[in-house]
């Protein structure tokens, strides 16, 4: 089970990868035209664009940032389930949670209407707190003289 446990969390970095290429594809484009590299401000952020590109544009750019939060607690779930022992059950809970994540991230990054990315978030955020539910009892429990009879 450790290979399968692991995938989801392999296929959610590969995602999360071709987010910041498609990022970077629409996001220097729209840079050129608003002046360039040379206009940008010595320690200038990413945020620093807002309201210098279209918003559309500036989607990619927080939804790579949002995959660079919430799922960190994910790779850490998967990894400390895929190391003491997953189920499959677990292994179901990891994909739904990429899958949720990748439709939030198509979401986000073209039609962006709030209201269905929250429910999208939502709903990852349940499977993952089932997964830390798991990472959490497996290692709490994984010595089974703590485990009250």
């Amino acid at each position: 089970m450790l290979a399968q446990m692991l995938a989801p969390a392999a296929v959610l970095i590969a995602w999360s990868l071709l987010i910041l290429f498609w990022m970077a594809l629409t996001r220097l484009p729209a840079l050129s035209k608003a002046g360039g590299l040379g206009a940008a401000k010595p320690g200038g952020r990413g945020q620093d664009l807002e309201g210098v590109i279209p918003d559309k544009i500036n989607w990619k750019s927080h939804n790579y940032a949002h995959l660079m939060e919430q799922p960190t607690l994910f790779y850490a779930a998967s990894v400390i389930i895929a190391l003491l022992g997953a189920s499959a059950l677990d292994t179901v809970f990891a994909w739904i949670y990429v899958a949720l994540r990748i439709v939030h991230s198509i979401w986000q990054a073209t039609v962006n209407v709030v209201k269905i990315r929250f429910l999208l978030f939502i709903a990852s955020t349940i499977a993952l707190i089932y997964l830390a539910y798991r990472a959490l009892a497996l290692t709490l429990f994984h010595d089974p003289s703590l485990v009250l009879a």
